[in-house]
């Protein structure tokens, strides 16, 4: 089963409304949907934003439905010239780019009893994302760290020391929150994060405008890779 997680109903909707055989359940107000999608056995589930419901939504997974994987699916916005509004990036390590317990002597980023700063995403899983979004209307997509933190990046001081300390190709609020319960558990997972900004001053304006097609790219990407491996 993969089980497969957006913050918002715009990130989810669309594979919902696919799926047949529904079973919906509802724990700590998050709605968890089980059915067959693409061929495939999948639970959904809208998180909410930020690293708390994405954690809680996790491990909630994890206990209820012991998911094979995990697919984080949504928006970020670009940390690099490489990315554009539409492109996709995809996760071979997440980041926590607000954790920082520096001042007692460790690294910046990382996170304590795991000892890691960089968290490692499938890699398997990442190329088969990959592959699919080539097939997929050829959109764009590029491997790479994604950084999370509990704030929407929208200036370009910031951006640049997200990009230069983390070596990260783009940014969101829930990925790395994911990945962080899936190794804890050694779950499987990856983060598909289609650009909706380009998380600097005009960002707000570019998420506003985009997030529908940078989703809807997302989505594309997730189905045409649940029918490959059917």
């Amino acid at each position: 089963m993969t089980g497969i997680i957006g913050a918002m109903s715009i990130e989810i909707e669309n594979l919902n409304a696919a799926m047949e055989n529904k079973e919906i359940k509802t724990v700590s107000g998050i709605e968890f949907t089980k059915g067959t999608l693409c061929g495939q056995e999948v639970v959904t589930a809208v998180c909410g934003i930020g690293k708390v419901f994405a954690a809680m939504c996790a491990q909630t997974m994890i206990m209820l439905y012991s998911p094979d994987r995990i697919i984080n699916t949504g928006v970020a916005g670009s940390l690099s010239s490489s990315l554009g509004i539409g492109d996709i990036a995809v996760s071979d390590y997440v980041v926590q780019h607000d954790m920082d317990t520096s001042p007692l002597g460790d690294p910046v980023g990382m996170i304590s009893k795991i000892n890691l700063v960089n968290i490692p995403a499938d890699e398997s899983l990442a190329q088969k994302i990959t592959n699919s979004a080539q097939s997929v209307g050829n959109i764009k997509s590029i491997i790479g760290t994604i950084a999370s933190g509990d704030c929407f990046v929208n200036d370009a001081a910031r951006k640049k020391y997200i990009s230069s300390t983390f070596g990260a190709v783009a940014c969101e609020m829930e990925g790395a929150a994911i990945g962080h319960v899936c190794y804890v558990n050694s779950v499987p997972f990856c983060v598909i994060r289609a650009i909706s900004d380009n998380a600097d001053g005009s960002s707000h304006m570019d998420y506003a405008e985009f997030t529908k097609l940078a989703a809807e790219n997302s989505i594309s990407v997730l189905k045409n890779l649940l029918s490959s491996e059917k």
